[in-house]
């Protein structure tokens, strides 16, 4: 693979990681294993039937559990720690057989890319969580869907492509994230208030301390 493809992969790879990380575990590696796509050799383990085992079983929680508002969030919040480690390693072994300064640099992009795709994901989720219906998470979970399918075509099919569209992605992000924890600030608030009210102080609480006894 050229240096073009291989940076595609490695940034396809952990934007695609951000939105389903054992979805692109495992379709990376069946397709490896299928010899449908060529894997580097940093990333031959995905190909392992207990890599395809696991990461398969685990791909079908993670589809079920974002389609379930409130408990989605729940998932994303704990899955911060396993994300942004996982992507980063992803991209990193794309460039195992290379210098350490290109692998370095690929773990950079893949831990900047991945942190950025999770915050975006999990921050606009917990938004649209505040609705009581749950078309709009529905909706939301088949884009990202989608979204994801998108990019792996065009990882391996369209490099140039991919990478142009992640450009995009990434202004889009450095546009998009300053609002996402603005909203999470002004719910946290809303959920203090809320908390505060249902807590308010008794009538015991309100009393002046007792003078002391002379």
């Amino acid at each position: 693979m050229d240096t073009l493809s291989n940076v595609a992969l490695a940034g396809g790879l952990a934007w695609a990681s951000g939105i389903r990380l054992y979805a692109t575990v495992f379709v990376a590696g069946l397709l490896g294993r299928l010899g449908v796509v060529h894997l580097p050799s940093g990333l031959d383990i995905l190909t392992d039937n207990w890599m395809l085992g696991v990461s398969g079983v685990l791909m079908v929680g993670e589809f079920l559990a974002d389609k379930v508002p409130a408990f989605d969030s729940i998932w994303d919040a704990i899955h911060t720690f396993i994300r942004i480690p996982a992507g980063t390693l992803l991209a990193w072994g794309v460039f195992k057989d290379s210098t350490p300064a290109m692998q370095t640099a690929a773990a950079l992009l893949g831990g900047a890319l991945v942190s950025g795709t999770h915050l975006a994901k999990s921050g606009s989720r917990a938004l649209i969580n505040t609705s009581p219906e749950p078309f709009s998470n529905w909706g939301a979970s088949v884009g990202e869907d989608i979204s994801w399918m998108g990019i792996l075509y065009l990882m391996w099919q369209h490099p140039l492509v991919l990478l142009i569209a992640l450009g995009i992605f990434i202004v889009l992000l450095l546009w998009l994230l300053p609002k996402i924890l603005r909203g999470l600030r002004a719910l946290w608030r809303t959920v203090q208030r809320f908390r505060g009210a249902l807590g308010g102080d008794t009538t015991e609480d309100r009393l002046p301390p007792p003078q002391s006894l002379r």
